[in-house]
Order: C-alpha cells, then structure tokens, then sequence
C-alpha cells in the first residue's frame, strides 16, 4: 500500500482483517479476499482516512496502528489514530519525524498529516510494531536510512527483509562487528 503496486498473501483469513482493509480501502487501495488469501493494488499516492481508533477485535488492531501510519505518511491530507488499547504506543513516532514526517501526538492521539516526501536518516526500532513501521518510512524515504534495534523486529518477524527484498524493496541486513543488533540499509 505504502509503495504502490500489487500483492497477494495467501493462507490467511481475509475477514480477521477486515478492519485493517478497510482501512486500505479508503486509502485508495484496491482489495479483494477470499478463501485462504487477500489481495491488494495501490496505485499512486494514498489519501487520508477517516479517525482510525484502535479496539479489540473485532475492532481495529492495535498490532496494525503504527504500520498503517507508516502507510499514511506520504498520504494526501491528515488522518486521525486514537490508541484505545495500550499507553505509550507511538514510541515509533520519534523515529518517523527524524525521516520528516509530520505527525503531532497529545496522549492517546496522533495526527498523521502527510507529506511529499520523506528523507532518509539513521533511526531506531523501539519495539517490535513500530520497528516494522520505521523500517517501512525508511523504504518510503528518499535517500539511505539505517536502522537499529533490529532485536525488536526479529523477534515478531520471520527474515522481515527478505520478504520486502522478494516485494522489491532495496534493503539489507548488515552486522557490526561486537554489536548484537546490525542495520538495515534502504536506499
């Protein structure tokens, strides 16, 4: 969505989601499920959606806030999130302003206004969520970002940057010598 073009997941219960697609649906996305898979078609720049509010499910998924405003940060116009279920979940929204976006937080809720462009910069994974969202501003950046704390995203994710490599994206897993984390650098 955040990238344009298309992709298909398969094995997956397209209605356990349903939230987040519709989400991508007012986007601008072009979604479609069925039996065991989703696919979806963006194509040019995401529009802003209506106040996205997290809650149990059948409610939107805390686990989707911040990939989703990762998604929305080059969108046209503002979007609203309002955090119902967790206290300091925009830990990931310091890391995003560094690459130039443009969001304001007052407590439980963040405003998402997108820009046009995105810069490139050395960030950091604070958790596993919003690692995945720093990882997918960074893509979305113009220009190199490295980012750190990749403990954090291994633990959720199964070889997160192969998957985005398989989509297209130019990223790549670097280990420092004596440090246990290493980088992953877009450009």
């Amino acid at each position: 969505a955040a990238a344009g073009g298309e992709v298909e997941l398969q094995h997956i219960n397209y209605r356990h989601l349903s939230t987040v697609t519709a989400a991508l649906h007012e986007a601008g996305c072009r979604v479609s499920g069925g039996e065991g898979r989703i696919a979806l078609r963006s194509e040019g720049r995401l529009r802003a959606i209506s106040a996205v509010r997290t809650a149990p499910y059948p409610g939107f998924p805390t686990d989707a806030q911040a990939v989703l405003m990762a998604a929305l940060l080059r969108s046209s116009g503002a979007t609203v999130f309002v955090e119902n279920i967790f206290e300091n979940r925009y830990r990931h929204v310091d890391e995003l302003r560094r690459m130039g976006a443009d969001i304001s937080v007052a407590g439980r809720v963040a405003v998402v206004t997108g820009t046009s462009e995105l810069c490139g910069a050395p960030v950091r994974a604070t958790d596993l969520r919003g690692g995945a969202a720093v990882v997918l501003g960074a893509l979305a950046a113009q220009g190199e970002s490295i980012v750190t704390g990749l403990e954090h995203i291994d633990r959720g994710y199964d070889d997160l940057e192969g998957n985005l490599t398989c989509l297209g994206a130019e990223i790549k897993r670097s280990e420092k010598v004596g440090e246990k984390a290493g980088w992953i650098e877009t450009g």
